[in-house]
């Protein structure tokens, strides 16, 4: 179920309404939200709630045990049992058939002729993110930095939360599961503030990434052709806003309607194209994973404890394995191979040159690291080394003569939505949207939701589902 149709929008009235009603106490009201999450998931592909229920009956046994047995060895096997169950379900559904490929491959490089049918695999939709999120709480129990779910019920909804189950956030169990240890039950406010983020989140999805840039992105990264500079740089602008308004819409929408319910959830992007330099991008860009990854992968890999060289070689397998946590495509190990290198080079720079950051060289920082940036979301977005190498010597005017396959009025349109994004993320990058909010007039605020209800409504978004379903 997606949160841009219209069937979303009678189940979300349905799931408030019962929510608010006094037909349940707490308890039958998290029942219902469990119940309510898995028929969300399970509109998809009904079988596939099997694979939530065994990751939530695992890691909610392996807590318990964890909880309480003191013998190391006992303690790592149960440690090693989620894992085991967790990445084990990740790597046969979702890096099934790219092993299969490699192995083919690497066996047809020898001289051995062989050809292997391909499995076919489907993949269940958010798997990377509730994998991350169950596992986060097995390895915060086996570290003794949490106490074990109170009840099955209490665990079995921090799985499964329909809000953020398929695109995340991905939630700790310190930031979600206690919430649901007391009736939660919003404000006025709250409720008002959630139901604006929904609609700014939709806004975004709808109108900024379906309707107005994903056609211009398709068209570029879609075409057989080696492209001119203009139109190569255009598509690639394009796609860095749509994956934008796409995943941030998501989270916003998440975070919306978790709000409705009285339930927070925490930020996942604070206007990363206004970073400056790449640890701030990642300080900003889906915070959840970035957070994720530093805590669970690269402190224990050694982080910046054991010398420079182990925390570059630390840093460098961090971001390849994000990069591949993103897809199982060599596309995306690039990805993330290319955001090692430039956190690697950005802390030699650091250590040789000292720079006082201000308000006019902070913008030129902002746009070199935003260029940048652009660069990695090549590799991202196409689904050959061939088309993103022909488009990364098309950006840097390598190509002599390039086809052109966009209209001038879709790259003018391009170009103004993504002036207006940087611009926009540089004004805001030290506040948040809710402080400007407080600072605006009713009536203005007022109009301002009613434009962008409009503009959903009438917009001629196809439907699509958001692109971070598929990792």
């Amino acid at each position: 179920m997606l949160f841009n149709s219209l069937s979303f929008v009678v189940f979300l009235v349905l799931v408030l309404a019962l929510y608010y009603s006094k037909i349940f106490g707490w308890t039958g009201k998290k029942r219902m939200l469990l119940l309510a999450s898995y028929v969300f998931y399970g509109l998809w592909n009904p079988p596939l709630v099997i694979l939530l229920w065994i990751s939530t009956v695992v890691d909610y046994t392996a807590g318990k045990k964890l909880a309480v047995v003191v013998d190391k060895r006992k303690r790592k096997l149960w440690l090693l049992l989620s894992m085991f169950v967790n990445l084990g379900f990740l790597a046969f559904f979702k890096y099934g058939d790219f092993l299969l490929e490699n192995f083919t491959a690497l066996l047809n490089a020898v001289g051995v002729d062989y050809t292997a049918r391909p499995m076919d695999i489907i993949l269940p939709m958010g798997i990377s993110f509730y994998t991350f999120q169950t596992m986060s709480y097995t390895i915060d129990m086996y570290n003794r930095r949490l106490e074990p779910a109170r009840t099955f019920l209490d665990f079995a909804l921090y799985v499964t939360f329909f809000p953020q189950l398929v695109a995340g956030p991905i939630v700790r169990a310190k930031e979600l599961l206690t919430q649901f240890y007391t009736e939660k039950k919003a404000t006025a406010n709250q409720f008002v503030w959630g139901l604006f983020l929904l609609t700014i989140g939709l806004f975004q999805k709808v109108v900024l990434a379906d309707t107005l840039l994903s056609g211009t992105a398709d068209t570029v990264f879609g075409s057989r052709e080696v492209l001119n500079s203009l139109d190569a740089w255009t598509g690639t602008l394009a796609f860095s806003g749509q994956i934008f308004f796409d995943f941030a819409g998501y989270s916003t929408c998440a975070i919306g309607i978790a709000l409705m319910l009285g339930i927070t959830l925490p930020d996942n992007f604070r206007y990363p194209y206004a970073a400056i330099g790449f640890s701030d991008l990642w300080r900003r860009w889906h915070i959840s994973l970035s957070t994720w990854l530093r805590d669970y992968l690269y402190i224990p890999l050694g982080g910046n404890r054991h010398g420079i060289t182990r925390m570059y070689v630390a840093l460098m397998l961090t971001m390849l394995l994000g990069g591949l946590w993103h897809g199982a495509a060599w596309t995306f190990v690039v990805w993330g191979a290319l955001h090692g290198i430039y956190l690697v080079v950005e802390r030699l720079l650091k250590g040789m040159v000292k720079v006082k950051i201000n308000a006019w060289n902070g913008i030129v920082l902002a746009f070199l690291t935003y260029t940048l940036v652009n660069i990695t979301w090549v590799f991202f977005r196409a689904r050959e080394f061939g088309t993103a190498w022909n488009m990364i010597k098309s950006m840097f005017f390598l190509n002599d003569e390039g086809a052109k396959v966009l209209y001038e009025f879709d790259i003018t349109k391009v170009l103004i939505i993504i002036t207006g994004l940087f611009i926009c993320h540089w004004v805001m990058r030290n506040t948040s949207m809710k402080e400007v909010a407080q600072r605006t007039n009713p009536w203005v605020f007022g109009v301002f939701w009613a434009i962008l209800f409009f503009l959903i409504v009438i917009s001629q978004g196809s439907g699509e589902q958001f692109i971070y379903f598929q990792f």
